[in-house]
């Protein structure tokens, strides 16, 4: 698996008892195939209120690398990557949302790239080469989306074309610099921990990945909404010194 032989693998998830299986199966499988030295899948419940729990308890019992975290209660996407980065024990770790809208063999465009260029993390985005956006989102949904990445660049700096896909690569302790500095819950949080990590020196690319849209969102209009007050309050927890 290149250079990338301790890692770990969070995936936040509410209410995914049917989408689970599949995914869990696919990274593990995907996983014989590359052998790491050491790998732990970390699957957070965000305070289901379905099977989801029990789902990744079944497939831990099948599989020693599968860990089941749990947050105390609904408390959101943010907090649940937060909480598997502050548990993870690999060199690098990945979030990946649980419907794996990016497949998890595109991990190797971004272990490429951070290799290449010896950087501290990647993110995968969809807006370098629209070519591999296999399935679209409404086009509503895709406007309101470029409509945010301008605010975002305009408010906060970031030269980022996609902060929202949710393929993230980190090293370790980048992940737990920024863990430990993170404010947000929701899901203005991938914008945040990109600044926080710009923020202490960490160079993070941004790379084209293969990503196909999955009904079923849980990206409500009023969360969609707070997400964009997110960004206001990334400048404004940088000026109180929380970052």
């Amino acid at each position: 698996m290149g250079h990338l032989r301790s890692l770990s693998i969070v995936i936040p998830a509410y209410n995914e008892e049917q989408r689970l299986p599949s995914t869990l199966a696919r990274i593990t499988a995907w996983l014989e195939t590359k052998r790491p030295d050491f790998v732990e899948i970390l699957a957070v419940d965000d305070g289901s209120t379905d099977r989801t729990a029990e789902v990744v308890r079944e497939a831990a019992a099948r599989d020693p690398r599968i860990r089941l975290l749990q947050n105390p209660g609904n408390r959101g996407k943010g907090y649940a990557v937060r909480h598997g980065m502050q548990k993870a024990q690999g060199e690098w770790v990945l979030f990946t949302d649980a419907d794996l809208s990016a497949p998890i063999e595109d991990l190797e465009r971004l272990e490429e790239a951070v290799a290449r260029e010896s950087a501290d993390g990647a993110i995968g985005s969809r807006a370098l080469d629209r070519s591999l956006v296999l399935r679209h989102q409404s086009a509503l949904r895709e406007l309101s989306g470029r409509v945010f990445n301008l605010c975002m660049r305009l408010i906060t700096g970031l030269p980022y074309r996609d902060t929202q896909c949710g393929f993230k690569l980190f090293r370790r302790d980048v992940a737990a610099c920024v863990a430990a500095r993170q404010q947000s819950d929701g899901f203005g949080f991938d914008v945040e921990i990109l600044y926080i990590a710009r923020k202490h020196g960490y160079r993070i690319l941004e790379v084209p990945v293969r990503w196909a849209n999955v009904e079923g969102t849980k990206v409500s209009l009023s969360k969609g909404l707070a997400a964009f007050l997110d960004l206001l309050r990334v400048r404004w927890n940088d000026l109180l010194g929380l970052y």
